[in-house]
């Protein structure tokens, strides 16, 4: 398995265990029955479960584009340093995100965000350029 397909495994993974918090969360207010319910008025989930639900969401529709330019690449036979560092920082940019969202710190999840889509850019230019 090459690097990138490595980091991509990394990140689905992460991907894969976000909703653990925020779902106990759900339990822990709302109790079982509701967590897994459609209540008509539920109680508010805690700010941080909140966030943290947004941040899950987040990296969701972020994957679908870094997993699908990590499959290419991995397809077309296109792998270098330059794939291969914006796979792992793409990768640390999503966890520093997921922290940074849930405990409302601004400007490093947006600098989080920002450096992710830029990792999704260069595997995007290494694919086109």
């Amino acid at each position: 398995m090459t690097p990138e397909l490595t980091y991509l495994a990394l990140v689905t993974a992460l991907t894969a265990v976000m909703w653990v918090p925020y779902i106990l969360n759900t339990i822990a207010i709302r109790g079982v029955a509701d967590a897994v319910g459609y209540p008509d008025q539920p109680a508010p989930l805690s700010p941080w479960a909140q966030k943290m639900k947004a941040a899950h969401y987040n990296a969701v529709e972020n994957l679908v584009v870094f997993a699908t330019l990590v499959l290419i690449a991995h397809v077309a036979n296109v792998s270098n340093q330059a794939t291969l560092m914006a796979c792992m920082v793409y990768f640390w940019a999503r966890v520093v995100h997921f922290l940074s969202y849930s405990l409302a710190i601004p400007w490093v999840r947006t600098l989080a965000f920002v450096t992710g889509f830029g990792c999704q850019a260069t595997l995007a230019w290494q694919l086109l350029g």
